[in-house]
């Protein structure tokens, strides 16, 4: 009996991870349903970009009180959970502060966490008044009622009941450790927890011991609970961030990629030797088709951007075309695109891996033409974006699929490759007549 809560702290332990492990497997296979891209290229800029944007949160100080409230919540949440090396050695060995032999080092660890700790319960009471109270614009857009709502703030519940239940075990631990409890030996400092402690003044060991003890439980419990929630919410980022950022464009963002099917067209038309109407070998591969219409068009890099967003609406806050009214949303391209995909995921799942065709597609069913076609194309949400999330990736490949595939170009803009075709620009005038403004 006395192993019982090793052994049951071991098989929660195991079965939190590995459920884990499940669910990075299906966001894995989930990526690589799009197609393969170099980005080999540059790995110096990359690591630069890794390291300064996803982990020197540099970005997100652009806007200096949201990016100073999360980089607490960040520094804190991480730092903090370096206690969870302690609290897993403890519960596996049946130890208490396996860590605190290491005398002052302890002290200091500690004390900065329960500092830490509570910078990051003002920090969320701040997100919580933010997006609830004030009410910020971007947190009242249309994708971002139902369960985006409630995900932001089920987040904010989470992080503030572990917290809150951190400073509680602590605050029951030094309680014991002044009452010289068996087993409580002194180690540790608690700058915070110990005026939490005079309210448990006059509470005898045992209750003392239980509180301590739930407090120990639900912490860590909540904590795997967490880990496990990840794949389910936007804080999918916090693991995501890294690869994304690394993987991020670093082309200047005002190019945009050629087609090799196009180019070698085009190559050919200019070709004077070349039969134009020569055809194809026998075991020439079939075109592949042009643009996207669906996640599996995309290539695997703009998935793993869907997966990583943040919903923190920047993108879509400093979108002109949003803020002139039009449909289009930045942040619900990458939202839409992976609702689609985790709708493509459980299709496959359901059939032994195979994908049985639902007659949906993320263009039409997810995202509107109105979207596609109200971008300017400015770049705005991707400089925007402090995960490096390039939402106008993704509108460019289901454009070119409009164009290229359907046809189904608005009339403006055919008229324009129409002039482009006959004049050599895009206004209605022949090449003669183009300087005729010039009389006047």
């Amino acid at each position: 009996m006395t192993y019982l809560p090793n052994v049951l702290f071991a098989v929660v332990l195991i079965a939190a991870i590995g459920y884990f492990a499940k669910n990075v497997g299906r966001l894995r296979r989930n990526i690589n349903l799009g197609k393969d891209v170099d980005v080999s290229d540059n790995r110096k800029e990359r690591w630069q970009n890794m390291v300064r944007i996803a982990l020197g949160q540099s970005k997100m100080v652009v806007r200096p009180v949201a990016g100073l409230l999360h980089i607490i919540v960040y520094v804190g949440f991480i730092i903090i959970n370096i206690e969870v090396l302690e609290i897993i050695i403890d519960g596996l060995l049946g130890t208490h502060r396996v860590f605190a032999p290491l005398g002052a080092a302890y002290d200091f660890l500690i004390g900065s966490f329960e500092i830490l700790a509570f910078l990051v319960i003002v920090s969320v009471v701040a997100f919580w008044i933010r997006r609830n109270v004030i009410k910020l614009r971007r947190f009242l857009k249309p994708e971002m009622k139902g369960w985006p709502k409630k995900d932001g703030n089920l987040i904010l519940y989470i992080e503030l009941v572990l917290m809150l239940l951190f400073l509680t075990m602590n605050a029951a631990d030094y309680q014991l450790q002044q009452l010289g409890a068996e087993h409580y030996t002194k180690a540790g400092a608690f700058p915070v927890s110990q005026f939490m402690a005079q309210l448990m003044e006059g509470m005898s060991i045992s209750s003392l011991v239980i509180l301590e003890r739930a407090a120990w439980w639900l912490h860590i419990v909540g904590i795997l609970f967490f880990l496990n929630y990840l794949y389910f919410s936007k804080h999918l980022h916090i693991l995501l961030a890294f690869p994304n950022t690394f993987y991020g464009r670093v082309t200047p963002k005002g190019k945009f990629k050629n087609l090799e099917a196009v180019t070698a067209e085009v190559k050919l038309m200019l070709d004077p030797n070349a039969d134009p109407f020569a055809a194809p070998a026998e075991d020439a591969a079939e075109p592949d088709k042009f643009g996207a219409s669906d996640v599996r068009d995309l290539n695997w890099v703009q998935l793993l951007n869907a997966y990583t967003c943040t919903e923190c609406g920047r993108c879509t806050d400093e979108c002109p075309a949003n803020q002139t009214g039009k449909k289009l949303s930045p942040r619900k391209i990458m939202m839409d695109t992976r609702d689609r995909l985790e709708e493509v995921g459980k299709n496959m799942d359901q059939d032994k891996g195979e994908f049985k065709d639902d007659g949906k597609q993320l263009l039409d069913d997810y995202i509107t033409r109105e979207e596609l076609w109200a971008c300017t194309t400015c770049n705005a949400c991707v400089e925007a974006c402090p995960v490096s999330i390039d939402p106008l990736s993704i509108i460019m490949d289901m454009r070119q699929y409009l164009v290229m595939e359907q046809s189904a170009a608005p009339t403006e803009l055919n008229n324009m490759m129409s002039n482009i075709e006959n004049n050599g620009a895009p206004w209605p005038y022949n090449q003669m007549d183009r300087l005729n403004w010039v009389n006047e």
